[in-house]
């Protein structure tokens, strides 16, 4: 994952998925790209800009419907991950969470220091920048970890990612491309993300605590039962939140210990 962590499932028996709308949204972007004029940017980086905004606005649009989400789990601490099914790119998972910290910090966790989360969350081995393009685009290889049991062996992904700043509201959206330094690896197989994005904004009653939602939508290419994808997508979002708070205290108290 990315700064949305690893899922080890498919939706490949659970319906439609997020292929033919990521390939609409490539072919789309590269007619686009030839007739926008960006000064030092090339057509292939304002269609990868291009697809990492589509993929913002589609989840934004997404989460702003308030109706049909399906309650999937309730952690005992109120973490909640909620789910429905779109007629265009398959099921979706909404996890819904407070974090102790403010906005900023969980930002520069994510995005500042994206390449160090497997050191943190034992569902990702690898996080790599392929390509930086501007201050708010970049195109990035992950790799996960197989799940317990070697049920689900590793995925590797291929995705552009695009952040926003909406005062003090911050976007973390994304989703799957192809980039010329990173071809389909032998012996590993290649998954998609549809729409993908974390939202943090304060929360209103304390500023200093963080509203954080993460919309989820991808299809790992396996053969996996739909009870099974669901258990598993809904288990791993809670647990994303916890291995991410665990880092924030560990980083915390690492900032607190006396210098030697």
């Amino acid at each position: 994952m990315p700064w949305w962590p690893f899922i080890m499932s498919s939706n490949r028996l659970a319906g439609p998925g997020p292929s033919n709308w990521i390939s609409q949204v490539r072919r789309r972007s590269s007619l686009l790209s030839s007739r926008i004029e960006e000064e030092g940017f090339s057509e292939q980086e304002m269609s990868y800009v291009k697809q990492g905004e589509d993929a913002l606005q589609k989840a934004i649009s997404i989460l702003s419907e308030q109706d049909g989400w399906t309650v999937e789990t309730v952690a005992p601490n109120g973490d909640k991950v909620l789910s429905k099914v779109l007629p265009d790119i398959g099921k979706v998972f909404k996890l819904e969470v407070v974090m102790e910290q403010h906005p900023d910090s969980l930002y520069e966790e994510l995005v500042g220091n994206m390449e160090q989360m497997g050191e943190w969350n034992p569902n990702v081995k690898e996080v790599k920048i392929l390509q930086k393009i501007g201050r708010e685009t970049m195109i990035t290889h992950e790799v996960s970890a197989e799940t317990p049991g070697n049920v689900v062996g590793p995925r590797d992904f291929v995705n552009v990612r695009c952040t926003r700043r909406r005062g003090s509201t911050c976007f973390l959206a994304g989703m799957s491309t192809q980039h010329p330094k990173m071809p389909e690896q032998k012996g590993i197989i290649r998954a998609e993300n549809g729409p993908t994005c974390i939202v943090m904004k304060p929360c209103a009653e304390h500023p200093n605590k963080t509203k954080f939602t993460w919309l989820l939508n991808l299809d790992l290419k396996g053969w996996i039962p739909k009870t099974i994808v669901n258990k598993v997508l809904s288990q791993t979002q809670v647990d994303f939140a916890n291995y991410l708070r665990h880092r924030m205290a560990d980083n915390v108290s690492a900032e607190m210990a006396p210098a030697c």
